[in-house]
């Protein structure tokens, strides 16, 4: 067995029993039969059997973390990075399938942003929010998938497993909206527009690998589950939520509090899905905030029992304790088109979105 495929401590101690067992026939030669053996070639062999094979050893090692280095490094952290190269059995670019977590988010607005700024200034200023978006993902252990434009794909669970992959998606989800938050005193600073994301967060099971042609691969995720992270990111707007999550991660990623949203059918699904919003870790929510989160799942039974009454007076009483709130304006908005075209009886409560 060569030496380079043990390790160190291991090829040390190989090298250290054969000496010693040389070094013992030698002596009990000496002693039975007077014979004395010539030693030293046998041990200048021996060292240098050791010598070379711990210096292929060491490139090869080498050369291997560097293969690692160039093929993740782009996609994520660094220390990640070193987890993969200490253990590149773990690290692997062939298609598989498994459970994980992907992100989404996108700027909205951001077609009349583009239209604002020269090209310059448009560079510079996707650079500005896209950097650090960059960092909170690496932060909480995901993956870079690709940057679309104003959007960022990233997942969690691959290249190294992760058992908490939906907890750090969630957490880096609400991490980047503090980020953007808080970056709008720099924008205005240099008279950029605010800027707004919306999160769109799924959980379940996808293919990722590397996939693409022969003139050209990218490691990535493809699946139902995707499609949905997708499409929950694209209705964000549409309850003026800064993140959406399906329920496969809420239930993935407990110890947070959510306030449950909507039971949605989108577009390229004939299933429907609930959806929630996650505010926060608990025992850190107000306790203001999740009185307001107790009334509105109440008012969502109403709604979905048809009684359109109880359910709006429930949602005129949530928007006085939080004006402007396009959630229950968006509810007050269907009771009034369900009252005016009922539903029917056989009716799941789920609302259905025409378009993506």
């Amino acid at each position: 067995v060569s030496l380079a495929l043990l390790a160190p401590l291991q090829a040390t101690l190989a090298t250290l029993s054969v000496l010693l067992l040389v070094l013992g026939i030698n002596i009990g030669l000496f002693h039975v039969v007077h014979i004395v053996l010539p030693l030293a070639s046998l041990l200048m062999m021996i060292a240098l059997l050791f010598t070379f094979n711990m210096a292929y050893g060491f490139f090869a090692v080498t050369r291997e973390r560097r293969q690692i280095t160039g093929l993740f490094g782009q996609y994520v952290p660094p220390e990640v990075v070193d987890e993969m190269a200490r253990d590149p059995e773990k690290a692997s670019m062939e298609g598989e399938s498994r459970e994980m977590t992907v992100l989404f988010t996108d700027v909205r607005g951001f077609t009349t942003i583009s239209e604002g700024l020269d090209s310059k200034a448009l560079s510079e200023f996707m650079n500005a929010f896209l950097t650090p978006l960059t960092e909170v993902i690496y932060r909480n252990r995901g993956t870079i998938d690709k940057y679309m434009g104003d959007c960022i794909m990233a997942f969690w669970g691959a290249p190294l497993p992760d058992a908490n992959h939906a907890r750090h998606a969630v957490l880096a989800g609400m991490e980047m909206q503090r980020t953007m938050k808080a970056m709008q005193g720099e924008f205005r600073a240099k008279n950029w527009p605010l800027v707004r994301i919306g999160v769109g967060l799924n959980t379940g099971r996808m293919s990722v690998g590397n996939m693409g042609s022969r003139l050209r691969l990218a490691y990535t995720v493809m699946g139902d589950a995707v499609n949905l992270a997708s499409r929950l990111e694209g209705i964000t707007k549409e309850y003026g939520a800064d993140i959406i999550v399906g329920e496969d991660t809420k239930n993935a990623a407990p110890g947070l509090v959510y306030r449950e949203i909507d039971k949605v059918r989108v577009t390229g699904r004939d299933t429907a899905v609930t959806i929630f919003e996650p505010l926060g870790l608990e025992g850190e929510v107000a306790a203001a905030t999740l009185d307001e989160v107790r009334l509105f799942h109440e008012t969502l039974e109403l709604y979905r029992k048809q009684e359109w009454d109880m359910a709006e007076q429930r949602l005129v009483m949530l928007g006085q304790m939080s004006p402007g709130v396009a959630l229950y304006e968006t509810f007050v908005e269907r009771i009034a088109y369900l009252r005016a075209n009922p539903p029917g009886s056989g009716w799941d409560g789920a609302f259905t979105f025409q378009s993506k």
